[in-house]
């Protein structure tokens, strides 16, 4: 009986993994392939149980397969990206800005949490999601720090997106929340150079409603012309077919992939990495350059922060001095 149980299990993994590298051709297969790495794992542990129980070349070729299927995973061609590494080489006089992006965790035990991380990172730019009511009234402190802001309120009961900026909005660019509050986007003044902001939660992938938010908003960040980054919690692996293509769509630069950035609060501490997603991303275009990103310290959600500092590639001419806004005592 486990003989058999174990044959039927390393069988269905298998047809998981190869409906994931299949998501290209329909959502429904592109949801195995955010549990890839998961599913390879569990491949690995029925195939060592068949060939503790005799079936050693059927145990072998099942965890061979989950081995591959990690490999090309890993493998794929952005992730050794010099942007993660922090590998660019910068000149002095090149001003380098910092972005902090974070999925708040709606219903969190400890905002306190959260401002002290806010101020050790010392961001230009704050990119948040899950902005509940609650989360609102917690953030009024950092106000004086961060007087630039744009909170958009949600329908659904996780709550909205926000940005927070220490430097002035443009006075000549839109701001606007859409994708029922999960969408905003602002043009932002860095050194007298408009780069236009936006974060964004993306829903579950299919079956629930993930490829139709992509689409709704794809003009929408289609519009957002010049220097460009979007934050945000995607919901979405990098290696998926909807992350790919979302990023191509847009005219992004693939971001660095920097591990797991969900991290489910439930399982014991040495397990959350292992098993938790890479699901939030910060990427750029049109000038914007990430010079180095990675994951910031744990703030008490159930998502790591990511921190990205980067340039502009082509400093504005003649720009006026922008005001920064800076908390008491900095």
């Amino acid at each position: 009986m486990l003989a058999k149980l174990s044959m039927a299990a390393a069988l269905g993994l298998t047809l998981a993994l190869a409906a994931g590298f299949a998501g290209a051709l329909h959502p429904a297969f592109d949801s195995f392939a955010h549990l890839r790495l998961h599913v390879a794992g569990l491949l690995v542990v029925a195939g060592l149980v068949m060939a503790w129980l005799g079936a050693r070349r059927t145990g072998a070729g099942a965890a061979t397969v989950a081995i591959l299927a990690a490999v090309a995973t890993l493998a794929g061609p952005f992730w050794h990206s010099p942007a993660a590494a922090g590998a660019w080489t910068l000149q002095q006089d090149v001003a380098r800005y910092r972005l902090l992006q974070l999925n708040l965790r709606f219903d969190h035990p400890d905002p306190k949490r959260v401002l002290s991380l806010i101020a050790r990172e010392h961001p230009d730019i704050v990119t948040l999601n899950e902005v509940s009511p609650r989360w609102r009234t917690a953030l009024e402190p950092i106000a004086a720090a961060y007087p630039y802001r744009l909170v958009c309120a949600a329908s659904a009961g996780v709550g909205g997106v926000a940005i927070l900026s220490r430097r002035p909005f443009a006075a000549d660019a839109r701001r606007a929340c859409t994708l029922n509050g999960r969408f905003a986007h602002a043009g932002i003044d860095l050194g007298g150079t408009t780069v236009r902001v936006a974060a964004v939660h993306f829903g579950w992938p299919w079956p629930s409603r993930q490829a139709a938010e992509a689409a709704r908003l794809a003009p929408v960040i289609a519009a957002l012309d010049g220097p460009t980054i979007l934050a945000g919690d995607f919901n979405a692996t990098p290696w998926s077919a909807f992350f790919s293509r979302f990023v191509a769509d847009g005219g992004f630069e693939p971001p660095p992939r920097l591990g797991a950035t969900w991290l489910y609060h439930a399982l014991p501490q040495a397990l959350r990495p292992a098993l938790g997603l890479p699901i939030d991303h910060v990427m750029t275009r049109q000038g914007v350059r990430l010079v180095q990103t990675r994951r910031g310290a744990d703030a008490g959600s159930d998502h790591v922060p990511v921190v990205a500092d980067f340039v502009l590639d082509a400093p504005a001419n003649a720009a006026p001095a922008t005001t920064v806004a800076r908390a008491a005592g900095r």
